[in-house]
């Protein structure tokens, strides 16, 4: 699927919410636009996660447009489905060679990201990474055109990992964890076995295909072993069918996630959330731009955004407060720019910079506890938030991923 937003469908488009699908991005092209490559998936088990990005970006875009666009121009989306790493090189290469994309937006899969980030590093364009929680993309394959809004499987663990200390869910305790079959599962997996070492132990990590829906036979399992904690290593969609599942056979032992998106608990229905999950954001932060983003959010779309939505939004304002900066859409610059320590507010207490380490984004993360069905209003109110990890007094790079030498940009 090709779709490009451009002046004219803005202009057609009551709201500025005309897209146009499934045309040759050629068709609608402005001479004058500067054209965003967005690839994300929108089929599979993270396709309603790829659905909330797309709403992001183009949200982004139509505020962009407009307020003047960027240096008088106007922002023109090219997007498309990223499907597998294969199908996601190819369209990446095509987004830069063919529709001459100043850069690119997107991606959740961190098999695919890896394969935008290579194509990216070799034609030198930028790559914003949203979705892509490997923290190998951040250590040996790392690369200078490749960013990350996304936080780290690390900073994930760690997030949710300081309320668990607390809990007394670490130390002497048994977890059984259930592990997304990619890389994204098995990188993170590796992350939460390091958080554990030392303290506790894993009574067994079970690989799960990334298209399993049925989860009664690792159900089964945990109900015979007993452990002190079920932990969730799950992506997309398996997240909602385990949350399902665990709340139809009963099981007594506490949930925790160390990967989480809010929509896939919004999926498993009212009553099927619990646990403890971190968030890279979530609708109830209490900043002024967090709530400015919601409301005009809801006011689009009618619902209230998540995460994903999140992270390609704030990417596409990032390109265009640095292409207005730098008075330049040339991607030499924008990379340049991004790694010298410029700030962002990307709806947080504090602004954040990418690290010129790895490129990750600095920032704070969260966790959240699920409600007591009794006490939801409804059934987007599936949780109460716990907090932003680090506190506002520490250093916020605490818990980024630690510099062990891999990553060789510098």
């Amino acid at each position: 699927m090709t779709s490009t937003l451009s002046r004219r469908a803005l202009v057609k488009g009551a709201a500025g919410s005309a897209l146009l699908v499934g045309m040759p991005a050629i068709v609608t092209a402005q001479a004058d636009a500067i054209r965003i490559g967005h690839l994300t998936p929108l089929t599979g088990f993270l396709g309603p996660l790829g659905e909330y990005a797309v709403m992001g970006v183009k949200l982004a875009a139509e505020e962009i447009n407009n307020s003047g666009g960027v240096m008088g121009r106007k922002i023109e989306l090219v997007m498309e489905d990223s499907v597998n790493p294969q199908t996601a090189s190819a369209k990446a290469e095509r987004l830069i060679e063919r529709d001459r994309v100043a850069m690119i937006i997107g991606e959740i899969s961190s098999a695919s990201g890896l394969a935008i980030g290579q194509v990216a590093n070799r034609l030198k364009t930028v790559f914003i990474n949203t979705g892509c929680n490997s923290d190998a993309l951040r250590g040996a394959s790392c690369n200078p055109y490749m960013f990350h809004i996304e936080g780290a499987n690390s900073m994930y663990v760690m997030a949710v990992g300081q309320y668990l200390l607390r809990e007394n869910m670490v130390k002497g305790k048994k977890w059984y964890s259930l592990t997304a079959d990619y890389a994204f599962g098995h990188d993170l997996l590796k992350v939460a076995k390091k958080f554990m070492e030392g303290t506790g132990q894993f009574a067994a990590d079970e690989l799960v295909p990334t298209d399993a829906a049925d989860f009664s036979p690792y159900l089964l399992k945990i109900r015979q072993a007993r452990p002190d904690l079920v932990v969730s290593n799950l992506a997309g969609n398996q997240i909602t069918n385990f949350l399902k599942q665990y709340s139809e056979y009963g099981l007594p032992f506490p949930v925790a996630g160390f990967g989480f998106d809010t929509v896939v608990a919004w999926g498993a229905g009212k009553g099927n959330f619990s646990g403890i999950w971190p968030l890279v954001w979530h609708h109830l932060v209490d900043t002024p731009s967090s709530k400015k983003y919601v409301d005009a959010f809801q006011k689009k779309y009618g619902k209230l955004p998540d995460n994903q939505s999140w992270g390609d939004y704030n990417s596409l304002k990032i390109v265009a407060q640095s292409m207005n900066e730098t008075k330049s859409a040339d991607p030499q610059k924008l990379a340049e720019h991004l790694r010298k320590g410029a700030k962002f507010d990307v709806m947080k207490a504090r602004e954040v910079y990418f690290r010129p380490y790895d490129n990750q984004m600095v920032m704070e993360m969260y966790a959240v506890r699920a409600k007591e069905p009794s006490k939801m209003k409804d059934q987007w109110d599936i949780y109460d938030p716990l907090g932003a990890v680090p506190g506002p007094s520490e250093d916020m790079e605490v818990i980024a991923p630690p510099k062990d030498g891999t990553c060789k940009i510098g």
